[in-house]
């Protein structure tokens, strides 16, 4: 098989989006394959293979820098894992989000609406028990929030912020947000920041991240690509 290259940076947000259109039907497999790269047996310890593929495949270069995937063009890459009718299988991870005081409480001035701004989102359907090679790429969507989508992620981020700030981490669990949702992140257990509590002290905990609901993604994609809800 011809060895294809990482692909030069799009030029253009019409040009990303061919070029991920471009990769739908084929499987994750086969693009590692062209660009001989080793596939995991299942992505339990290995969770950001299929982003790095993708990444290969359409010129990103952010890297983990705190940049848009694709800084030219201001557009984030977000890959969503899929069932056969396009439905995601799971919440798609945001970014972290810091408990020491320093998020800004506006919305719009958060790294989470700068992160949210412009995806690229590229579903990877996923047929059940079917290992990481045998999944396939589906048909991308560039997307922005319109203006109810924004609403709601604002309304939960200045939520979560606020008790944040307030010290009431305690009461942030998975029924709190919407669409937008504050879980523990953490490679390990042991893994700890610093945050303040209710009295103004300072405390360790988990580290935590902004995630988006399934049910939010899913809603997204139904209505761009007009996949029944």
């Amino acid at each position: 098989m011809e060895f294809v290259p990482p692909a030069e940076p799009p030029v253009s947000e019409d040009q990303l989006l061919e070029r991920a259109r471009g990769l739908a039907g084929a499987t994750l497999g086969l693009l590692a394959r062209q660009r001989r790269i080793a596939v995991p047996e299942d992505l339990r310890r290995a969770k950001g293979w299929i982003g790095m593929l993708l990444e290969q495949a359409l010129g990103a270069t952010a890297s983990s820098k705190a940049l848009p995937d694709f800084p030219q063009l201001g557009v984030e890459l977000k890959s969503i894992p899929v069932d056969p009718r396009g439905k995601p299988r799971e919440s798609t991870y945001v970014c972290t989000a810091p408990l020491d005081g320093s998020m800004p409480r506006a919305w719009h001035a958060s790294w989470p609406c700068k992160k949210l701004s412009r995806v690229l989102w590229v579903p990877i359907v996923c047929p059940p028990g079917a290992p990481p090679a045998e999944r396939i790429v589906g048909t991308a969507v560039l997307w922005t929030p319109d203006a109810d989508e924004d609403a709601v992620l604002r309304r939960d981020y200045e939520e979560l912020t606020e008790l944040i700030d307030l010290g009431e981490l305690w009461q942030v669990d998975a029924t709190r947000g919407a669409a937008l949702q504050l879980r523990p992140k953490g490679a390990h257990g042991d893994d700890l920041v610093w945050a303040l509590d209710r009295e103004g002290e300072w405390i360790r905990t988990s580290p935590r991240g902004f995630y988006l609901r399934a049910g939010f993604t899913g809603e997204l994609l139904a209505r761009r690509l007009l996949l029944p809800r």
